[in-house]
């Protein structure tokens, strides 16, 4: 069955899943938690590291996986982003992987990475993105596009071109350097998503 949202599908047999809110209690279908599993094929724990074993396996066997989730009417999960990940704007959550995927859906982004940026005792939303080749893609309509499709709250205060996006060789983007990068003033390597 092909979906039209987000999600990643049904956990499969045999594979016991929770969703919690930070405190360890359930929250309502539909609503985000962290997502926890519990299976018999799971890792009985790190390798000579009980202190880091008990910070994501309970008493009872349940693995805090650190993803965000939301249970879909159908029971599919959809991952809204990392529990580590989360940007807290003015006591609003934030999920990068929201606003990735709002971005991702222009037809001239190639890719993006949302990080947090620390403000004060606040956080802001930067988004470093790739045009296509040839695109002018520039900030003003990034940003009706987004608006189309995102709260207020979650628009990028600073939305960043750059060509490719720091990545490891395996291509998996490496948004703790773009963190470290959006804590600095924009340069001609990160400029401003404008032509």
């Amino acid at each position: 069955e092909c979906r039209s949202d987000c999600a990643v599908g049904h956990p499969i047999p045999g594979v016991e899943v929770r969703i919690v809110a930070a405190g360890g209690a359930a929250v309502p279908q539909g609503d985000i938690g962290e997502l926890w599993v519990r299976t018999p094929g799971l890792m009985k724990g790190y390798y000579r590291s009980p202190d880091l074993t008990a910070q994501v396996i309970d008493a009872e066997g349940w693995f805090n996986t650190g993803d965000m989730v939301r249970m879909e009417p159908d029971g599919a999960l959809t991952i809204v982003g990392r529990s580590k990940e989360l940007i807290i704007r003015s006591g609003l959550n934030v999920y990068p992987v929201e606003v990735e995927q709002a971005l991702n859906a222009h037809p001239e982004v190639i890719q993006s990475a949302v990080v947090g940026r620390t403000v004060r005792d606040n956080e802001e939303v930067v988004a470093f993105f790739e045009r296509a080749a040839g695109s002018a893609l520039d900030d003003a309509t990034l940003r009706a596009h987004l608006r189309a499709s995102l709260a207020p709250y979650k628009i990028p205060s600073e939305i960043r071109f750059m060509s490719p996006l720091p990545a490891a060789p395996t291509g998996k983007l490496l948004k703790g350097v773009m963190k470290t990068m959006a804590q600095q003033p924009a340069d001609a390597t990160t400029a401003p998503a404008t032509p």
